[in-house]
């Protein structure tokens, strides 16, 4: 038993605690909580490096502290091919630069113990920027609160996953939240997908049509179309971590999402090749 170290601080993200706690107040200055109501039972969150992303990440899981103080955060991510096995990861916790982050392990052995699982420890694990990226903004915003991550592949069993989490939590009589790690289009020659080609007008159909559609998906929370949308229109990563996600907020009271921004990388960093962000919250 032991908790997981992080592979990818001071690379994708600051790798000291002073850094890390400077960039989320640089973060705090710059958003707004959203005006409508929303219970932050649950998220979607992208998971590039914080240069291109933390931003998006951090509002989202910033706006669910505002409305809601988990006792167990599930985040579902895993960059998984269709069909493939799901994991979970089962063991003390992980390291951050500003902390750890226990495992709530009776949720963690209830959930591998109603599914198919491939288990992992601190020891042997797929390395993997979905759910590491969100954890420093995890225990700063939620220092008490435990964790079970989990990677869910695109297929049907990602509904009944975030189904059981909820049902899990509800079981333990925990207060629990649902972020489900997914960045958007990937679009470009590095991606080998361009049917749009080159230049300004990518970027629009990327934000305006081909992002819009599964952003749309989200914000209905229809759990039941983003796997199939983001197969055939390449719109999202990582959409059985999403549907997970999505099931378990429904499942927890939510009707719709609220999207709290949406951006692309190349608003950060002009290029042939970029990828899209939303932040969403239930």
């Amino acid at each position: 038993m032991g908790f997981r170290k992080p592979d990818l601080a001071g690379a994708w993200y600051p790798g000291v605690e002073k850094e890390i706690r400077k960039t989320i107040e640089g973060y705090i200055g710059k958003i707004e909580v959203p005006d409508e109501k929303y219970s932050g039972k649950g998220g979607i969150v992208p998971h590039a490096g914080w240069y291109f992303s933390g931003k998006v990440a951090f509002w989202v899981l910033y706006s669910i502290s505002k409305v809601n103080n988990p006792e167990l955060i599930f985040v579902f991510g895993m960059h998984l091919p269709p069909h493939g096995p799901d994991y979970i990861f089962i063991d003390d916790g992980y390291e951050t630069p500003i902390g750890r982050i226990p495992v709530n392990q009776e949720a963690a052995n209830l959930l591998y113990d109603s599914y198919d699982f491939i288990k992992e420890d601190a020891v042997h694990y797929s390395q993997d920027n979905t759910v590491e990226i969100q954890l420093p903004f995890i225990k700063h915003l939620f220092p008490e609160a435990s964790i079970v991550t989990v990677g869910v592949s695109p297929t049907e069993r990602a509904t009944a996953i975030g189904e059981k989490a909820e049902e899990i939590s509800k079981k333990l009589g925990l207060n629990s939240c649902y972020i489900g790690s997914t960045d958007l289009t990937h679009y470009g020659p590095n991606y080998a997908f361009a049917p749009q080609g080159t230049g300004p007008e990518s970027v629009s159909w990327v934000r305006d049509k081909n992002d819009k559609m599964i952003v749309e998906s989200f914000l209905n929370a229809d759990a039941d179309k983003v796997i199939s949308q983001a197969l055939s229109s390449k719109n999202a990563c990582c959409p059985g971590a999403a549907t997970a996600a999505i099931a378990a907020s429904k499942k927890a009271g939510c009707e719709r999402g609220i999207l709290v921004t949406y951006t692309t990388s190349y608003d950060v960093h002009p290029d042939s090749s970029f990828v899209g962000y939303a932040g969403v919250v239930y």
